[in-house]
């Protein structure tokens, strides 16, 4: 009996301490969960991301002459025009001050840099040696000037010309075709070659229609003065020109003498409605596309201005140059000159037809 009682608190106590250890704390820590591989992070740059390109352009337009001259005023619309394409995002301003000559210039533009940076400085006549007296002192600024009598500087200074002569070519064959006289003529501003170039393109063009017409020029020898051009005019119209192209806004000359006018640089129809049945016009806008490129270049490539030393214009078929709107003046133009004229206008645009470049002093012909 004893031994039966004593075998159960054996067995029991076993299992008491069966029980103990089960729930007993463990002596040694759990081990660790399973590793995790851990989140991948962007790994650190270790140079500063590139700098966004710029967004705005501040620039500044001065002007020999006043917005009256189509030669500025064909300038700034097109600046216009370009503000609104918003060429590589950016938001293009500009401040303008006309009539500004010679060392004059020179006090404007440093009052425009010296007041708040400025990336470009279009001076639209010959001011080559006003940027040369400062274009060191703003090396950050391009300097473009426009035409004849510049000199090419080269590093920041940028030269452009405007050659018209591919349109002047195409009047000249309406011209050609329609005067009454044989006689045409054209007064100019002042014998530079890129003015020679256009009138000795529009004699071509009428004397390629029309072998037996003879040309009359004149020159008055400023870039504006209606005074002149209205004398030079009249003194043609005298001689007999009853076609002229019209370089030296002579418009009242142009209707008081009933002769028929061509515009120059942009539609000047409205100066003389009865009288001017087409013009050139000037396209700045591939130059000033051309500017802010190498401008854009040099802020977000470090790539220098490197000016050039020859001047660069941009052809009719690289949107440098056109005619502009037909104006028939009441059936006084047919329309198989006007096809004509937008034939052979064709044949430049597509490279068929080369209107020669001759930037000699024309010469009146003899009578």
């Amino acid at each position: 009996m004893f031994k039966k009682i004593a075998w159960r608190m054996i067995l029991v106590l076993a299992t008491v301490a069966l029980l103990v250890s089960c729930t007993a704390p463990a002596t040694q820590p759990p081990a660790p969960p399973p590793t995790q591989p851990a989140a991948t992070e962007a790994p650190q740059a270790t140079e500063p991301p590139a700098a966004a390109g710029p967004t705005v352009l501040n620039a500044v337009v001065i002007t020999c002459c006043s917005l009256e001259s189509q030669w500025d005023a064909s300038f700034v619309k097109a600046l216009e025009r370009v503000k609104a394409e918003k060429p590589h995002g950016l938001t293009i301003n500009y401040e303008l001050t006309e009539n500004t000559w010679g060392d004059d210039a020179i006090k404007v533009a440093r009052n425009y840099l010296d007041t708040a940076p400025r990336d470009i400085v279009w001076l639209t006549s010959t001011y080559s040696d006003q940027v040369e007296k400062m274009m060191n002192d703003y090396p950050n600024t391009i300097f473009v000037v426009h035409g004849s009598g510049n000199r090419g500087l080269g590093k920041n200074q940028y030269w452009v010309y405007m050659r018209v002569h591919e349109a002047a070519y195409l009047l000249g064959m309406m011209a050609g075709k329609l005067t009454k006289n044989n006689k045409v003529g054209a007064v100019g501003t002042f014998a530079y070659d890129d003015v020679n170039d256009e009138v000795n393109a529009f004699f071509q063009g009428a004397k390629d229609v029309n072998p037996k017409v003879k040309g009359t020029v004149s020159f008055i020898e400023s870039w504006f003065d209606p005074v002149k051009g209205n004398e030079a005019s009249t003194a043609q119209a005298a001689a007999g020109v009853d076609w002229m192209l019209q370089l030296a806004d002579g418009w009242e000359a142009c209707g008081t003498k009933n002769i028929m006018c061509l515009g120059n640089f942009g539609d000047q129809n409205p100066l003389a409605p009865k009288n001017v049945p087409n013009s050139t016009l000037s396209l700045w806008d591939p130059s000033i596309r051309w500017i802010v490129d190498e401008w854009w270049a040099f802020k977000t490539e470090g790539k220098p201005f490197n000016g050039n030393a020859e001047p660069r214009w941009f052809s009719m078929s690289e949107g440098g140059s056109d005619i502009g709107k037909w104006y028939t003046l009441d059936g006084q133009i047919p329309q198989d000159v006007i096809d004509l004229v937008e034939a052979k206008r064709q044949e430049i645009l597509s490279g068929a037809f080369k209107v020669p470049l001759n930037i000699e002093t024309p010469k009146s012909d003899a009578p």
